[in-house]
């Protein structure tokens, strides 16, 4: 995050990261009280009745994807079930306080990791302040929805491969594929670090970790309901081109230039383009974001592996994954929250100053704008803005990677 070298900048001693830590929990604190107040606080968009279904059902007994269906992958279902123990009434309340507690866990890991790469004190200090205003920046949506424990648990998996802890990372970063899928975006790069730096013998072990981990959690629940655990997975791989999503919001813009009539369905529990033409861009976008994937992937491979291009590539991995998805919810964002901040030097300042802005431009339509977006007004506008500065935080990143200017060698 500091502009300045690793060699102008002491590295934290140890036990120096818990004062940014502590700055960065009072910042997140004082964020998530300010979300509940005022501006901030209107026309909310909440996921938490669909979550508190999940839980309920579950005491109560039910068998999910097999008695009920459910959106999401196993893993994810502890989150749900926790707050349901709760009163009724109280599960809005006990979900938030599971999602702050995620968040701080995120922001120790994310120090962690910086003080395992060695950063120094400014950079820590700057990193988990950052992290501590995301909410702020993002808005109410972080309340409401169960990403940050995949975010906190992809953080721990990155903590542990930096500090070379491999097996343990790539067992966490298999419960985290299995609370939800994307951080399989990182296995790649994490098999290239470990090959690269401990041969591949010790990535096949990690890998058959990763797979054991992921088998554990899903087995049961694929020999109990295997017609529901496979329709959980396709129904999200079927979904249409979603209208948050850049190929949409490009549409969005032709029709406020008169050159496009979209059509807009609900459907997949989303709002979204139906017709030949964004059926087309859906197909187009899910090529691009293998194609970004694959290079960021390649371009991690063909480098040194160091610790900080291992960050500046696992950032970037997932912002591919955002950035070119026919999906995009405002949620998605949440997951870069422990992963932008680590990218060090000029890209660093650089990234966290377009990130930002995608979160703010984010919190500008939604939720106070959504339906207007929906209704195929101007607001459609900030949409586009919003996907764009998300490419270039990718283009960023990439530079990054390329030119190894992440943050100089520190391992």
């Amino acid at each position: 995050m500091s502009a300045r070298s690793e060699s102008s900048s002491r590295p934290a001693e140890a036990g120096g990261a818990g004062p940014a830590i502590a700055l960065g929990l009072v910042l997140l604190t004082i964020s998530w009280g300010v979300l509940h107040v005022g501006f901030w606080h209107r026309n909310p968009i909440i996921d938490t009745p669909v979550y508190q279904g999940y839980g309920e059902k579950i005491v109560d007994g039910k068998v999910p994807y097999r008695d009920f269906p459910v959106e999401y992958p196993p893993a994810a279902l502890p989150v749900f079930v926790l707050p349901a123990l709760a009163d009724d009434d109280d599960y809005g309340s006990a979900f938030e306080l599971l999602m702050w507690t995620c968040a701080v866990a995120t922001i120790v890991l994310l120090a962690a990791t910086l003080a395992a790469a060695g950063a120094g004190t400014a950079r820590l200090y700057a990193a988990t302040a950052f992290a501590g205003l995301v909410p702020l920046l993002l808005g109410s949506v972080i309340l409401t929805r169960f990403d940050l424990w995949p975010a906190a648990l992809a953080a721990g998996a990155l903590a542990a491969l930096v500090s070379g802890r491999d097996r343990l990372g790539l067992g966490v970063l298999g419960l985290a594929t299995a609370a939800k899928l994307y951080p399989a975006v990182l296995l790649p790069i994490a098999l290239v670090w470990v090959t690269r730096r401990r041969g591949p013998r010790e990535a096949v072990l990690g890998l058959g970790v990763f797979a054991a981990v992921i088998v554990a959690i899903v087995l049961p629940f694929l020999i109990l309901a295997p017609g529901g655990v496979v329709h959980s997975l396709t129904t999200q791989l079927r979904r249409p081109l979603q209208i948050e999503s850049l190929g949409a919001a490009i549409l969005l813009a032709a029709h406020q230039l008169g050159l496009y009539d979209p059509t807009v369905v609900s459907t997949h529990g989303s709002q979204n383009l139906s017709g030949s033409l964004p059926g087309a861009l859906a197909a187009v976008e899910t090529a691009l974001q293998l194609v970004a994937l694959v290079a960021v992937w390649l371009l991690f491979a063909r480098g040194r592996p160091d610790r900080e291009r291992l960050l500046v590539a696992s950032a970037a991995a997932v912002v591919a994954f955002i950035s070119f998805g026919k999906v995009l919810s405002p949620q998605f964002l949440i997951w870069l929250l422990p992963l932008v901040p680590l990218v060090g030097g000029s890209a660093g300042i650089a990234a966290c100053w377009v990130f930002a802005g995608a979160l703010v431009t984010t919190q500008l339509w939604f939720p106070h704008r959504y339906w207007d977006v929906v209704a195929l007004e101007s607001a459609g506008w900030l949409v586009l803005l919003r996907d764009l500065l998300l490419v270039a935080l990718l283009a960023v990143l990439v530079a990054a990677i390329r030119s190894g200017s992440g943050a100089p060698r520190t391992s």
